[in-house]
């Protein structure tokens, strides 16, 4: 149970990590200084985080890795579309 909580914990904490991020790029639209590559390296590795998750049906490293791909990908886009 306790590594459960501390599972949730840190999926919760990782994830919001980026929303502010996220709210900041969608409302000013600049992305000049975000890196694209850094951003897609990212993504990728969330998305194995995702993958590995699902293997181990482990539902806080699911959950988490699964917003957190959505985040980066929202991110990501907005990089490419504003330049």
């Amino acid at each position: 149970m306790k590594t459960l909580i501390i599972g949730i914990a840190a999926g919760i904490l990782t994830t919001i990590a980026f929303l502010p991020q996220l709210i900041r790029t969608i409302k000013t639209k600049h992305t000049k200084d975000l890196s694209l590559v850094t951003f897609s390296l990212f993504g990728i590795g969330v998305f194995l985080w995702l993958i590995y998750g699902i293997l181990l049906c482990e539902l806080p490293i699911i959950l988490a890795n699964a917003v957190t791909l959505i985040f980066v990908a929202l991110i990501a886009a907005m990089k490419i579309k504003h330049g």
